[in-house]
């Protein structure tokens, strides 16, 4: 298998370094604004709704099984999580859209000295959010299965990890997709395509949408992981996935 952690790890630091910089903070001011009215109100959908499931939950366990209490409560806190990052990121993504592709562009303008092709902003603005309308539907028509997968091995002792495996490695790989597509879509390669050139190096995709998912998990870190995100995978693209491409 192609790719390496270390890679994805290096990828993400030189974002969150690139976006620092004076010349990327107008690109990220509009998103962080965004991202500061989904994480007030998904925090408090995530507080409520966990607190709402797992008294219900527990309530329709009979009395014998109350022990599992202390098994449920940290492995629904994971999954509502992960949940959490998920929704955060997806809903912060489809509306940001456009001011990530040109965070994209003006990152990979830096570091090729080559601006991607030109695009009108009123062409922009609809395709891009085609484009994420597109990928909302991947995400969630194979998401459905994943949950199937997790809810069927959810009552298994010792097998429930293994769905909870699955589902954290496919929310890895939703994140990677996610924000790689950014450059990608900025030199108008298909999705498809995309998909393939990640499945191709699976030990830096995998990597760095765990990252970038695991800043999605953590409140107040969750407002700025989106920007960052957009720079390392411009970065991967640069590096990597761009230079390939004919």
């Amino acid at each position: 298998m192609q790719g390496s952690p270390t890679k994805a790890l290096t990828y993400f630091m030189d974002g969150a370094q690139m976006i620092s910089q004076p010349g990327f903070r107008r690109f990220i001011v509009i998103p962080l604004l965004i991202n500061l009215v989904i994480f007030i109100a998904a925090t408090f959908a995530l507080v409520y709704s966990f607190q709402h499931f797992f008294e219900q939950l527990i309530a329709w366990l009979p009395s014998w099984l109350s022990w599992l209490s202390w098994i449920l409560w940290p492995l629904l806190g994971i999954v509502f999580l992960i949940i959490y990052g998920y929704s955060f990121n997806l809903i912060t993504n489809l509306i940001a859209a456009p001011f990530f592709g040109l965070l994209a562009e003006k990152i990979e303008t830096e570091l090729t000295g080559v601006k991607p092709p030109d695009e009108p902003f009123s062409q922009l603005i609809p395709r891009t959010l085609a484009r994420e309308l597109n990928k909302l539907w991947y995400f969630i028509s194979r998401g459905l299965l994943v949950l199937l997968i997790f809810a069927a091995l959810f009552f298994i002792p010792g097998v429930n990890l293994v769905g909870a495996c699955v589902g954290v490695l496919w929310s890895c790989w939703c994140m990677s997709v996610q924000y790689v597509d950014f450059p990608a879509d900025n030199h108008q390669l298909s999705f498809s395509d995309l998909r393939q050139c990640l499945k191709q190096q699976p030990l830096t995709s995998y990597p760095f949408g765990g990252i970038v998912l695991l800043g999605c998990m953590i409140p107040i870190i969750n407002i700025v992981i989106s920007p960052i995100a957009v720079a390392g995978a411009t970065i991967f693209w640069v590096r990597e996935i761009g230079a390939s491409k004919p």
